[in-house]
């Protein structure tokens, strides 16, 4: 029988979910209580790497083969460093020990992707770094690094994250990333080079927005939320200003906003075997709270690719409701279960494809991503 567990990244370390009968258990929190921005495994090992950091710690991915034991690859010094190396009491209350650290300019990582027997981090500042041995040693992508348009590169209100990585499975050579805010960018050598991919299609005129992050000059809002690939060369994209589909592996977006509450939202998710279904979680607005359309919660559903969409409520809070669910805490997993996480530290689940939903989780720090790890028992 197949066996999921829900990875959960948090302000306050890793979570692991898994289910218990008819109930679920709660292991955690891992990672010595860093703030964790994303956690994923590989179905094939049951390995599992989370990627984080901050000011204090610095940045760094976790790895663990057990989900118990947790070992840390630390990839940039923090404030901690700096104190200890100078101060032997802090040093010996922190019980800190001197380490190198690769990368000087690294805030926190921010997103984790394993694919092709390689895994791949993107960072804050927007770079991407791979590491061919499971995340002990590591090379930034120095192609994207000097991309020609980095200059014109806006840092969103977390910074400048790139925090959705896309591969394809069957060439190794074709990949895809979103940074806020500097859109997406696709390689088809390897990473050897990047073109970035933001123009709107043909059906998708820009009309008039004042919104900085709006569509302009033929192109998609460039602060992408969240991203996700269906087969071939289609992707989804959940925009600070609206919800877009390509079907040429983003050479051309249009957009499929039309039908929900708001052009504002953070994680979209995709049926594994049913490219047309798709959730996005709308929010009432960057300005205007961040929180569901009358605090009333409501994941939206379309079976169509985006032609239409329609509200599941069923089993949501209905009003009252001020939680955020932010870009990366919403997944699916091999049995078309769906996963949300809030900022008030609940995990929703939903095994009709989002028709109803259930609370199998609450009083979790505040949620920054969720994933899934099916494997065969």
């Amino acid at each position: 029988m197949p066996s999921t567990t829900v990875l959960i990244g948090t302000t306050k370390g890793a979570f692991l979910l898994k289910p218990n009968g008819k109930d679920w258990s709660v292991s955690g929190p891992h990672c010595d209580g860093w703030g964790i921005n994303h956690v994923i495994g590989d179905p094939e090992t049951g390995t599992l790497w989370a990627g984080g950091g901050g000011d204090w710690p610095g940045a760094g991915v976790w790895r663990s083969e057990d989900g118990e034991s947790w070992e840390l690859s630390k990839l940039s010094k923090g404030q901690i460093d700096e104190w200890a190396a100078s101060d032997p009491d802090t040093a010996a209350f922190f019980d800190w020990k001197p380490v190198d650290a690769p990368f000087e300019d690294m805030k926190s990582v921010w997103s984790l992707h394993h694919a092709h027997g390689v895994l791949h981090a993107g960072t804050n500042p927007g770079n991407l770094i791979t590491s061919k041995d499971g995340g002990q040693s590591w090379e930034k992508n120095a192609a994207l690094e000097n991309h020609p348009s980095r200059e014109t590169w806006n840092p969103g209100a977390a910074g400048l994250v790139l925090h959705t990585l896309v591969s394809d499975p069957d060439d190794p050579n074709k990949f895809w990333l979103a940074i806020s805010a500097a859109g997406v960018f696709a390689t088809e050598d390897g990473g050897k080079s990047w073109e970035r991919r933001n123009r709107l299609s043909n059906d998708s005129p820009c009309g008039e927005h004042h919104h900085p992050a709006a569509p302009r000059d033929g192109d998609t809002g460039h602060c992408v939320h969240n991203m996700q690939r269906g087969p071939g060369d289609l992707l989804y994209q959940q925009n600070h200003h609206g919800t877009y589909r390509s079907p040429d592996g983003g050479r051309t977006w249009t957009d499929i906003t039309e039908g929900l509450p708001s052009t504002f939202g953070f994680p979209i998710a995709l049926h594994p075997d049913n490219s047309q279904m798709i959730w996005v979680l709308p929010l009432n607005g960057d300005a205007a709270g961040r929180y569901p359309p009358d605090a009333s919660a409501a994941v939206w559903k379309s079976s169509d690719g985006g032609e239409t969409w329609e509200a599941k409520r069923d089993g949501l809070p209905q009003g009252s409701c001020f939680f955020t669910v932010l870009r990366q805490a919403m997944a699916t997993d091999d049995d078309a279960a769906i996963y949300f996480g809030t900022n008030t530290g609940s995990i929703f689940a939903s095994f009709d494809e989002g028709e109803s939903w259930s609370e199998i989780a609450r009083h979790l720090p505040t949620v920054l991503s969720v994933e899934t790890l099916t494997r065969s028992a």
